[in-house]
Order: structure tokens, then sequence, then C-alpha cells
């Protein structure tokens, strides 16, 4: 009876403020009349979900109020005491895309965990400081990562000789120490002018003093014998099968040749290689760089002979090769407000419904490359209400194609409308993992011997759910987070948390110059220009504002 005149009432409120545009639901404690959780936009519909399946079935052990806009607003944005930072904001960092952050902050002068009501009143301005000096500069919309903080972007088609003004507003007011002064020169992603004083450019770019998986990586290697790489890796890696390419470095030229017919990917190595020497003084270093999927060294660190220094995008567990950030990640960098909708920043911006919005499913959307992605679409279909996966195209295993059937194609910002994502490897590690991460689902992660550049600084429980490499606990770590909702949202956020500082753009670039670095230091001979190696030409450059101000030439010695 109790439950019956309860939920009368609530429907009673339902009709009284059915006009409500916006609800607001927090944790309150009644007796003292206030909220004591953070506000969470919500719809009607799962209001009425929410409280009709909590364990109990009772209303009187939900400690949640309804607020609409009539109710107590949080404080409003302090546009002076906001914060703002970033690489952005430096002259120096020059990027494809250039980016920085901003937190919004309120009167109180407390960081605001979730965007301000309505849409958002920052906006980003950026002006040459010389009213003679035009260029031209794409200033996109901020990017709201849900949690009171903003991401900012532009990207640079032109030099700028004289500098740049950059006004960070909120409505007309200046935020932080807006407006901020750049000094020039500001060069352009494909302006070729690198800086000669690598530890300079490294200082600028703030790079890590560490990096632990490059330290692995390089504990096999304390001397690399380019006359023995030379004799070794075209006879075991360069047949026909082969995806390896041979590049040598040398003042600032990329050279290369390939070895084996499926080099296609080439383009990507090239790509990142040349945007590089756009930017750094480059060491001078002869490598192999697999193409491929796999790892390729398996020979152990006391055999004789021992292991070739490969440099993959993959490593796995029983490998000995170098890794570096995957082609996808570069190539989206590099293409980022340009070719590509999905990049480490875009990503942040379009993360979904908030959590308490989002579908209590596990999702998967991906091709037949590994046999355990077949057995998600099984279970599934056994457990529609914990599941929704689906196999977009068939090649390894088209005979299931009419059994499992074939799912619809779905864009990539749609996966965060579940609060689950499984990653399951595809040949081999999943290299949507890095976006999955960046969202703010929790993530449900496969064991495996795979594993990216960025893999050794994540833990299981604390940024990410494992779970086994056959999928048998699956469901059941499914249930885990459903029951455990505060946790796994803690997870989530913890796992978000690591990716955004992990996967900066600008320390792409740090990460590739390291690995770059230490390889030629273990080197004991000089790089060469082999035969067969063409030069990797620079892309043309035919904007008119790309003079290089910094003096000195190459140096032509190791």
């Amino acid at each position: 009876m109790l439950w019956s005149l309860q939920l009368l009432e609530l429907q009673n409120a339902f009709r009284k403020i059915s006009q409500a545009k916006l609800w607001l639901v927090a944790p309150v404690d009644c007796s003292r009349g206030r909220s004591e959780g953070k506000l969470e936009q919500i719809s009607k519909k799962r209001v009425l979900k929410h409280f009709m399946t909590r364990k109990g079935r009772s209303l009187l052990f939900l400690q949640l109020c309804i607020i609409y806009s009539a109710g107590a607003p949080e404080a409003p944005v302090s546009a002076p005491r906001s914060l703002v930072w970033g690489p952005g904001l430096r002259a120096g960092v020059v990027l494809p895309v250039r980016y920085f952050y901003l937190q919004a902050v309120n009167s109180e002068g407390q960081n605001l965990t979730r965007s301000p009501p309505g849409q958002t009143l920052f906006k980003v301005v950026i002006k040459s400081l010389s009213p003679k000096e035009l260029v031209r500069i794409h200033v996109p919309k901020p990017l709201d990562r849900n949690d009171g903080t903003f991401l900012m972007r532009y990207r640079m088609y032109e030099t700028v000789s004289e500098g740049l003004k950059i006004e960070v507003l909120y409505g007309d007011e200046h935020v932080a120490q807006s407006p901020y002064i750049l000094k020039g020169p500001l060069y352009h992603e494909y302006c070729e002018c690198p800086e000669e004083d690598p530890q300079a450019w490294q200082k600028t770019l703030s790079c890590p003093t560490k990096e632990p998986q490059i330290a692995k990586d390089f504990a096999s290697f304390s001397s690399i014998n380019l006359q023995q790489m030379l004799n070794e890796v075209p006879k075991r890696f360069g047949d026909e099968r082969g995806a390896i390419v041979h590049y040598t470095i040398l003042n600032n030229r990329v050279y290369r040749r390939s070895l084996g017919k499926y080099t296609d990917f080439k383009m990507f190595s090239d790509e990142i290689l040349l945007s590089l020497a756009r930017k750094v003084l480059l060491p001078y270093i002869e490598f192999y760089i697999n193409l491929g999927d796999w790892p390729l060294e398996h020979r152990k660190v006391n055999e004789t002979p021992g292991p070739l220094p490969i440099i993959s995008w993959c490593g796995s567990f029983d490998s000995r090769d170098v890794i570096l950030p995957t082609y996808d990640i570069t190539h989206s960098t590099l293409e980022a407000m340009r070719g590509v909708t999905n990049d480490l920043l875009s990503i942040q911006g379009n993360t979904g419904p908030s959590w308490i919005n989002k579908t209590e499913k596990a999702f998967f959307r991906g091709r037949d490359s590994r046999e355990e992605r077949l057995q998600l679409v099984q279970l599934s279909k056994e457990n529609p209400e914990l599941l929704d996966a689906g196999i977009t195209g068939y090649f390894f295993f088209q005979e299931k194609e009419k059994e499992l059937g074939k799912a619809k194609l779905i864009g990539f910002f749609d996966f965060f409308k579940y609060k689950y994502q499984v990653n399951v490897d595809g040949t081999v590690a999943a290299y949507r993992y890095p976006y999955l991460m960046l969202g703010d689902s929790l993530v449900l992660k496969q064991d495996s011997t795979y594993y990216e550049h960025f893999y050794v600084a994540l833990k299981p429980w604390k940024h990410y759910v494992p779970i086994k490499r056959n999928l048998s606990d699956l469901l059941e770590k499914v249930k885990w987070a459903k029951e455990n909702d505060e946790e796994a949202k803690k997870i989530a956020k913890e796992g978000q948390l690591a990716a955004r500082e992990l996967l900066q753009p600008h320390r792409v670039y740090c990460y590739y110059y390291r690995v770059l670095q230490k390889y030629a230091e273990r080197q004991s001979s000089r790089p060469e220009i082999r035969d067969g190696m063409e030069l990797v030409p620079q892309p043309d450059d035919n904007t008119p504002l790309c003079q290089c101000h910094r003096e000195g030439p190459f140096r032509d010695e190791l």
C-alpha cells in the first residue's frame, strides 16, 4: 500500500513538471535539505527506471532529490578563477594541432566537476600580433570533456613571424591570465625548421624524463651492430612475404628501401619521421621498421646469435621488438582536424551521455579478426540484457556470417552510449584500446600477450577491469560492474585520466624521439645510405610564410 501511494505521488510529480527540460538528480540528505553529491542531468524516463529497479522497491531508501530549473544551481563559473594550461600556450611547441586545457572554477574557488548547464560560454579567439600579418588558423569550438574541463584546439596553416594573441573568454570576460601572448616566430606543421638542440626541444615539450617501456625494450640491446643487421634482417624478415622497411636518417634527411612485398604502410612511418625531422635535429641512425601486425624477433637474449632490435608497432611477451606508438595513433595525430574525425583529442569531447545516462550493457563492434570476437556475439545472443556485440565485417571466418549475422556499422563516438566497453584483441592488440580508454565508459580488457607502448603504465582494477583470455568470466564481470556502480565509475575515471596523460599528442613525439635517441646511442658504427635507398622528400609547402629563423648548419658528424 505504501509503495502504491509513493508511486502515485511520483506520477503526480511527473505531471506537474512535465514541461521541465532539465532534471538534475543528486544524492541528498533530506534532514539537512541539501545535496551531498554532484548534480547529474538525466532524462525523466531514466529517473522512473532508476526508481523502479532499485533494490527493495522502496522509495524510502532512495536518498535522491529531483530538482528542476527552479532549484538552487551550483555557484556560477568565475572566469578569473578558472585555470588555463597546456602545450598550445608555448610558442616553441610545434604540433599538427596545438592544444591546451581549461578547468572551470566557480566563484567559491571550487573546480566544477560537471559542465555548466546549457551551451558553453567558453570560447577562444586567436589573432596575429601584427595587423599586417594575415594568417590562416582554424579554431573550432572548445571540446567539453563533461567533467568541468575543456580542451581547446587550433591548427595553423601558415607560420606567424610576430606572434599570436590568444584570448580565452567566458562570455565577454577573460579567463585566468588571458590574453596569452605567444611571441614569434610560430611555425606551422609543414614548415621545415628543426630545433638544433634536442635537449632544449624536449624541455620545451615537457617530455618525460623516463619511459619505462623504452627502458625495458632496450635492456636486451647494449650494442647494435649495424653490419650484423644488414646481413641478417633481409634474410630473416625481408622475403616476398615480408613487411620491413630499412631506414637511414642523415643530416635530418630520411632515406629508405623496402624489404618484402607488403610495405604499403610505409606511408605511415614516412609521415611521422618526416614530421619529427621538421621539428628537431635527429640523430644519425640506421634501423628497420616492421610494418606487419605481429612482432618479429623471438630470439632469446642468451641465444647465439642474439636478438635483433627490430622496431614494431606492437609488442608481445615472447618477442624482443622495440615498440613505437602505432601507425593509427600517429596518423590520427598528424591528420587531426583535417583528414580524420577520431583522434586523441576529438574523442575527449565526444564521450556520450553522462555515466548515469549510459545504457547498462557491455558493448562491442568490430571485424572477425579473432575467434573470441565470434564468442562475444554468441554470448550477446544468449545474454542480450548484459551484452550487445556484433561483427561488422567477415574476412577470417566468412562461414560464420550466416550463423551470427552481420551488425551495422556504428560511429565510434556512439560506442560511449554504453557503460561498459569490451576490448578484445584483433590479429594483435586492438588498436581501438587507446580511444576506448579516453572515453568515460568502463573498459573490460581481455588478458593478452600483446601490448602497445603505453600499456606498461596501466594497472588492472585501477584503470580497467581484466577479463580472461577465453572470456569465461566476461558476464560475471559485467554483473559485478552493474552491482558495484560507484566502483566501476571510479575505475573508468582513473583509466580515462591515465589515458589523457599518457596519450597527449606531444608525448607521442617525445616517445618517437626517445626511441631513436636510445637506438642511436647503441650503434657501434656509422649509419650509411645503403644501395637501393631513396630519399623520402618532405611534402611541398606552397604557403609563402615558412621562413626558418633558426641559425647554424646541420652537423656532418656522428
